[in-house]
């Protein structure tokens, strides 16, 4: 290492889960095979809301500063026989992670749950992550959700919409599983969530809400009944009423794709536009269904999110599998929002070692320069790394990775009117970027 360079210090955590920094040895992160330390320009204070975690079954890689060389450390070199485990943190919204927590897996080691791991370490009396922000504002912040904020905008919700199945599943997620955005729904701020679906037509490896026969557990339960076009309009409505530039979305992690459940979605949008012409309509989706999309653009959506992994349909495919559509439909579909102006974005479920590498780095170039989206919403994939790079790179060969840095860097250069961030924009903010 270059004698400027300014490491930090290595993290680490013993079978109780107690997390203590380890002397003489600096962290390291991984990107695919590529293991390296973690400098301090290269990181950022650990944001707030984040989570630290200790991943079992594994051993830590560290940067030895005595021999200079990235090693496994399975033990604590000042407590002879302890084990440790490494220590990864679970970044706040709106940041991307850089680069992945750096370990090794026990034999027989069980896949992770259902999170981003990413690389972290300690410096000047702080944790810093390594990652980038791409989205300052606070619509998930947990300092703006007061627990008493939400509790109070539940009773007033249940009074004023007291049959709604809709409002009774918003407060499961908000109570139970701590959902921002249903939180941000009983608080009556930015976005509320219109989770509809209960089928998807993906079988995507990091389902939160389904998992067959996979070992993982699922994050969260995915919604068990479909809302009727009126639960679903006066949800939207009561949120557009109160909120300033309001935005409401189909497509959340408790469901499937909201494009199976059309036949609800499509007469619940033409129920709110019938009422107001306020509000952003945004649809989440995974976008296989061109011909249902065209519907419910028809009904009144102003834009949609298209979540992928790779703009190359053989990774694209290994990760989402798809059910009954293909890969060229999900591009079709992007067209056809496109051409009937609505703003659309894509879910890049992004992690360091695929996203950056250089394969689908030139890949994204070309498509952000042949489909003119509006926005690259980048989301750290919630998977676990070793399983997910070992996947991708079966199924299509991707390159040494150029870095995440360089990457944002590149596609920045490529389309300095790509806006970059992590939330769904308001229709007013969209219309001025044009």
């Amino acid at each position: 290492m270059n004698r400027k360079t300014t490491l930090i210090n290595a993290l680490a955590a013993n079978e109780a889960g107690e997390i203590f920094e380890l002397p003489g040895y600096a962290a390291a992160g991984m990107a695919g095979e590529v293991r390296s330390p973690l400098r301090f320009e290269e990181t950022v204070p650990m944001p707030h809301g984040s989570e630290l975690m200790m991943l079992p079954d594994r051993v830590p890689i560290f940067y030895n500063r005595k021999t200079r060389a990235v090693e496994a450390v399975a033990e604590n070199p000042f407590e002879p026989g302890e084990p440790i485990f490494p220590v990864a943190v679970f970044n706040s919204p709106g940041y991307v992670a850089t680069r992945v927590c750096a370990y090794q897996e026990w034999e027989g080691a069980k896949t992770l749950p259902l999170f981003s791991y990413g690389a972290v370490g300690w410096a000047r009396d702080r944790f810093r992550s390594a990652a980038v922000r791409v989205d300052f504002e606070p619509r998930q912040d947990l300092r703006k959700m007061p627990e008493e904020g939400v509790a109070a905008g539940i009773v007033r919700m249940r009074a004023k919409m007291p049959e709604n199945r809709l409002r009774e599943h918003l407060e499961k997620c908000a109570l139970i599983y701590g959902c921002p955005a249903g939180k941000n729904f009983f608080l009556g701020r930015y976005e509320a969530p219109l989770p509809t679906s209960r089928h998807c037509n993906a079988r995507c490896l990091g389902c939160l809400s389904l998992q067959q026969q996979s070992g993982i557990p699922c994050s969260q339960d995915r919604i068990d009944f479909t809302p009727s076009p009126e639960e679903i309009a006066e949800v939207a409505l009561v949120h557009i009423d109160r909120v300033n530039r309001a935005v409401v979305s189909f497509g959340q992690g408790c469901e499937g794709d909201p494009l199976l459940a059309a036949s609800v979605i499509e007469p619940g949008i033409r129920r709110i536009r019938a009422a107001t012409g306020k509000g952003t309509i945004n649809l989440n989706t995974n976008a296989g269904r061109p011909d249902l999309l065209e519907r419910i653009i028809d009904a009144g959506l102003d834009s949609i999110r298209v979540s992928m992994n790779s703009v190359r349909k053989p990774t694209y495919t290994a990760y989402f599998r798809p059910a009954g559509y293909r890969f060229e439909d999900v591009v079709d579909s992007i067209e056809l929002a496109l051409c009937r102006g609505v703003f659309v974005s894509i879910n890049l479920l992004n992690m360091a070692g695929v996203t950056d590498a250089r394969r689908e780095v030139e890949a994204l170039e070309r498509f952000v320069r042949d489909h003119r989206i509006g926005m690259i919403q980048w989301r750290n994939l919630n998977y676990d790394p070793l399983r997910y790079w070992s996947a991708m790179a079966a199924a299509a060969p991707l390159g040494e990775p150029v870095g995440m840095h360089t990457l944002l860097d590149r596609i920045r250069g490529d389309r300095p009117d790509l806006r970059f961030g992590y939330f769904n924009p308001p229709k007013e903010k969209y219309r001025l970027i044009g």
